[in-house]
């Protein structure tokens, strides 16, 4: 063989390499996930992207989807709407279509105004906010209950079971703090209770010695909470330390094993509405058992709500016979879906028709019981 022709057979085996890695391309499917994988709030992102993983895994060892697999790309936002924005204009560049976040309500709002500019179709499996959803946007989803839901299950228990002489509701000044303790607000107003103190800490706050003498003061004997873990988890635990007993009530955003690993024995006690624990239904027994099979805990909030994101967007994608995500998220409005959270419909604003929340007993070794 010539130089010629060992020059040009280089350069045609180049081709036939671009050409079948252009293939490959062709041949999947991009899902962002964008969340948390940094920051105070990561292991509600590691959550999401546990069960997001999980599910592009399971879809893909069917066939995938069409013959085409699913391909997960994990962008992090750190929960910072700034940074969000960000993400969603990295997931425009890169001509990702499907997109499965944000965690953060802060940090969903913003970006799914990008979204639905794009014509990028997002489910959120943990962002309850309801303004998210109140916008009149089309190509928006979330496969978890609003706030408004949310709250009136905390405000109904404290009201009913609780009857506190004196309530306080506390919140960190974020839109879903702020927003889910209003709505508790609103609801125990309702029913005859009126807190006594409704008032703002800042996020990353850590001395919070005024607020306790001032809840003392005032004869507080319980106190919701509406915001994350690592500021409740402080406030428990200085709580205890200052011997004020109040029993403490808060949203999801509290109810992970490091609000145990903030305040110790403090988090003993403490009542959080969570969505129901999917990972004990029996219909989930085998998806239950793979993640044990990778050491991983399928209990956690997020984490089947975001497998079955996944998975509504894979059949919506089949049910639409097409990759048009404009024509897939009207798939997904006019139809019903099997997921590991139950048979799911949505109505006209991307919400879920039905969703479930539930009281716990959290406990200091991180583990949960229904509340009585």
């Amino acid at each position: 063989m010539n130089r010629f022709n060992r020059h040009a057979l280089t350069i045609a085996a180049g081709v036939a390499m671009l050409g079948l890695s252009g293939l490959a391309r062709a041949e999947t499917i991009k899902i962002a996930l964008a969340g948390p994988t940094t920051g105070p709030v990561a292991q509600y992102g590691d959550m999401q992207m546990m069960g997001a993983k999980m599910a592009v895994e399971q879809i893909n060892a069917k066939g995938g989807v069409g013959g085409k697999t699913l391909e997960a790309v994990v962008i992090d936002d750190a929960c910072e709407p700034k940074q969000a924005v960000a993400v969603a204009n990295q997931i425009v560049n890169q001509k990702i279509k499907f997109v499965i976040g944000h965690l953060c309500s802060g940090s969903t709002q913003p970006a799914s105004k990008i979204y639905e500019d794009e014509g990028i179709l997002m489910i959120t499996p943990a962002a309850t906010n309801p303004a998210i959803t109140q916008q009149g946007y089309k190509m928006v989803f979330r496969t978890i209950g609003t706030d408004d839901q949310q709250g009136p299950t905390a405000g109904r228990y404290i009201a009913a079971k609780i009857k506190p002489k004196k309530l306080a509701i506390i919140h960190d000044k974020q839109q879903y703090g702020e927003g889910i303790a209003k709505e508790v607000d609103k609801t125990v107003k309702a029913a005859g209770l009126k807190p006594v103190l409704f008032e703002g800490i800042s996020k990353g706050q850590t001395d919070f010695s005024a607020l306790i003498t001032k809840m003392k003061k005032d004869g507080v004997d319980f106190v919701y909470y509406g915001g994350y873990h690592p500021e409740l988890g402080l406030l428990l635990r200085q709580s205890r330390e200052q011997g004020f007993d109040a029993g403490y009530m808060g949203p999801e955003g509290v109810g992970n094993k490091d609000i145990s690993a903030i305040a110790g024995p403090a988090s003993e006690g403490l009542l959080v509405t969570l969505p129901a624990d999917f990972s004990s239904d029996p219909a989930n027994a085998d998806l239950v058992k793979a993640f044990k099979a990778k050491n991983e805990d399928p209990t956690g909030p997020f984490v089947m709500p975001a497998y079955a994101g996944v998975q509504i967007i894979a059949d919506a994608i089949k049910g639409a016979k097409t990759e048009d995500a404009v024509k897939v998220a009207d798939h997904i409005r006019k139809n019903s879906f099997q997921t590991p959270i139950g048979k799911v419909a949505f109505k006209d604003n991307g919400d879920l028709k039905e969703f479930e929340f539930v009281v716990f007993t959290w406990h200091a070794d991180a583990t949960k019981t229904p509340a009585k």
